[in-house]
């Protein structure tokens, strides 16, 4: 029994040594994940809506105080990473865009016709990186997929660089969404000039919406959807 109780003993604290690593490499896969996008769309958009509606600040105040944390990561991978950060510079782009329209002035058609601006930079940004080669969606798809999980991750960048038609998918994602955004541009700016404005005022929020719906259902069924079938076989692989 004495020999017993001292196996016990010895084997316990090697069982938590082995488990600990396992969740911190997971909580640090987690956060490098989603830093990004936390910091170069969450923090911009959050803090945008918050100079303005929570301080009370006017709209070209809150876009330029917001376009600082994008500013600095832009300039940052630039000069130190020798990186182009897209993401962030699009976000600086689209703040910039709307500091500009927001000094139009003087037709109620034209000044709803400038809402779509912003829609047509985010879409012509997204079409631009998929010529490119690097999909500027896959950076809030990639963490949809993995969740963080450190075995999704790795699994993610092998098929990204092994699988051309995984390659091609992550195109189709960021295609869909570039086509939905320039499109709903296309179709405000139609209405703006041929529909009623008190119908316009209204109608621009209702396909603002209904275009997001269509693209993440469209998006879901032709690019993520398949990606994630994917990300699941190469993991059942690798556990053979």
């Amino acid at each position: 029994m004495s020999i017993t109780a001292t196996e016990s003993s010895i084997e316990a604290p090697a069982e938590t040594t082995i488990a600990a690593p396992a969740a911190k490499d997971g909580g640090s896969a987690a956060r490098q994940t989603f830093l990004p996008l936390i910091l170069d769309v969450a923090v911009p958009m959050g803090s945008y809506y918050l100079l303005k509606s929570g301080f009370g600040m006017s709209t070209m105040a809150a876009l330029g105080w917001s376009s600082v944390v994008p500013a600095m990561r832009t300039v940052w991978g630039v000069v130190r990473e020798r990186t182009f950060n897209g993401l962030a510079a699009l976000i600086l782009f689209v703040n910039v865009v709307g500091l500009l329209l927001s000094l139009v002035a003087g037709d109620p058609r034209l000044m709803l016709a400038k809402d779509s601006g912003v829609s047509s930079v985010v879409g012509i940004g997204i079409l631009v990186s998929v010529m490119l080669g690097k999909p500027m969606m896959t950076a809030g798809l990639k963490p949809f997929i993995t969740k963080g999980d450190a075995a999704k991750t790795a699994a993610w960048e092998r098929l990204l660089s092994g699988s051309e038609r995984f390659r091609k998918f992550e195109r189709t994602f960021s295609l869909v969404w570039g086509v939905a955004l320039f499109g709903e541009c296309l179709a405000r700016i139609v209405g703006a000039y041929t529909l009623p404005i008190d119908t316009m005022v209204w109608l621009g929020t209702v396909v603002m919406v209904a275009t997001i719906a269509l693209a993440m259902v469209v998006s879901g069924g032709l690019a993520a959807g398949p990606m994630e079938k994917m990300l699941e076989d190469e993991l059942a692989d690798q556990a053979r």
